[in-house]
């Protein structure tokens, strides 16, 4: 296996589990841990002031922490309600409004749920709605920003590999977050070696000319329906597996950045820091 030089780096979803102090300091805490990645949550809004986001910002720079957030859960930008992709738009726009203050590197979000329409219909939805939020950001002067639409875990939801795909192809300051256990969700546990991601990766570079991504990983429970639970890395049987992802991240040679999931969250992304750093090695 040939290797090549990259920029990989591990970190939470959030808070880690032993941190008590102020969410503006937690990269002195992340980067003490030996991780260098963390994922602001405003999953149930964005919240932070300005003054707040500012020192985080300071804080994640002194610690060499790269920081992306992950905006609130309820946007669904292919509503079949106006009102809803109105609100939708206004969440997006607050995360963006944070993300410039703190310098988040990419604004992580699910795209939207089909509802009654057709996979089709419902991305002419979410197209018309992002031309709306792009326009009012250039409206009130925020440009420092970039988009990062979430591959999904339920067959109900927008978020295909192929639907982000499309939808970072159409619009500027959009690129993907490839959540591998949501695909391997998705596809009723399609994900089984190296080749499976490796064909991940392809299609990611040959569509969309990428040599870096930001990522999520978990060992994920699903049904026939999608994703169900995620799980600590190794509980049980679920998958996707990870130590073939980490050993195609470490032979693509991309930069990456690998942001944890599990419930045990900074303890499982050490877990895959070291496993990635034992392949670098040998």
């Amino acid at each position: 296996m040939v290797k090549l030089l990259s920029n990989v780096r591990f970190g939470p979803a959030g808070n880690p589990l032993g941190y008590r102090g102020e969410t503006v300091n937690v990269c002195n805490y992340i980067h003490r841990r030996g991780l260098d990645a963390y994922e602001y949550q405003a999953t149930y809004g964005v919240r932070i002031s300005k003054q707040s986001a500012l020192k985080l910002k300071k804080n994640s720079k002194v610690n060499d922490v790269r920081i992306s957030m992950h905006a609130p859960y309820y946007i669904n930008l292919s509503s079949n309600k106006e009102d809803v992709i109105e609100r939708s738009i206004q969440r997006l726009i607050q995360s963006a409004k944070a993300a410039e203050w703190m310098d988040a590197y990419r604004i992580v979000f699910h795209p939207g749920f089909y509802t009654k329409y057709t996979p089709k219909d419902a991305m002419v939805k979410l197209h018309g709605a992002v031309n709306i939020l792009n326009e009012k950001l250039s409206s009130i002067g925020v440009s420092n920003y970039t988009f990062a639409p979430e591959t999904t875990g339920k067959k109900s939801q927008l978020g295909s590999l192929e639907e982000i795909i499309e939808i970072c192809r159409t619009h500027e300051n959009f690129t993907p977050t490839i959540d591998f256990a949501h695909l391997h969700a998705r596809s009723g546990g399609g994900i089984k070696n190296k080749e499976d991601y490796r064909i991940i990766f392809e299609k990611l570079e040959n569509e969309l000319g990428l040599k870096s991504i930001h990522s999520h990983f978990t060992s994920i429970e699903f049904t026939d329906k999608g994703e169900r639970r995620h799980h600590a890395l190794f509980e049980d049987d679920y998958g996707p597996p990870l130590e073939p992802l980490l050993e195609e991240i470490a032979e693509v040679g991309w930069n990456v950045t690998v942001i944890c999931e599990t419930p045990r969250l900074d303890e499982d992304a050490l877990v895959m820091q070291k496993i990635y750093n034992n392949i670098i090695k040998n």
